[in-house]
């Protein structure tokens, strides 16, 4: 296992599409996931998707205890998602603060629905499908728009609320926060 570059906004590579993962359960595959897991982890982050880290698959990672970036969100567990399918589900949208790894040290106010399902395979081919709300829905939806070149700045309604961490917020120690 290692640490992976991530790719920071700016980088064409993050504006792909990503292309389908046709070969499940190989060594190649299990040993990309680690990595992942790893990367995200020394990142503190709550979900990676390959794109970010320079690999054009539709393959995004995400979960956590606890994370310092997001101290008050509830644990998400270690999921693998392959070739996702996200479908909101009613009409309710939130808008909450996120970051991102490939924009690191910033904050914006970004739209997402508030409950949605998804589909996926994990890592052996297995079919998975779930439905989630709360920072779960916001973590998948963000991570699946890497897999469509989108980052979340693209998604926002009023770049007002937009901007770095210590600027935004500067009660809160930056200190593991600035890179991303």
């Amino acid at each position: 296992m290692s640490i992976r570059p991530i790719l920071k906004m700016g980088d064409l590579r993050l504006l792909r599409r990503a292309e389908q993962v046709r070969k499940f359960d190989t060594p190649e595959l299990h040993e990309l996931i680690a990595d992942m897991f790893e990367t995200m982890a020394a990142a503190d982050g709550a979900g990676l998707a390959a794109p970010q880290i320079g690999i054009n698959l539709q393959l995004v990672i995400l979960g956590f205890n606890q994370n310092g970036r997001y101290p008050d969100a509830e644990a998400i567990p270690e999921t693998v998602l392959i070739n996702p399918l996200i479908t909101p589900i009613g009409d309710e949208v939130e808008e909450a603060w996120e970051g991102c790894l490939s924009v690191p040290g910033m904050r914006g106010m970004v739209p997402r629905w508030a409950k949605l399902r998804y589909e996926a395979f994990d890592q052996y081919g297995n079919k998975i499908s779930q439905e989630v709300d709360g920072f779960h829905a916001r973590v998948v939806q963000h991570e699946c728009d890497h897999l469509g070149g989108i980052l979340y700045p693209m998604r926002m309604r009023d770049l007002m609320r937009f901007g770095f961490n210590d600027a935004l917020f500067p009660w809160v120690d930056h200190g593991q926060e600035e890179r991303g």
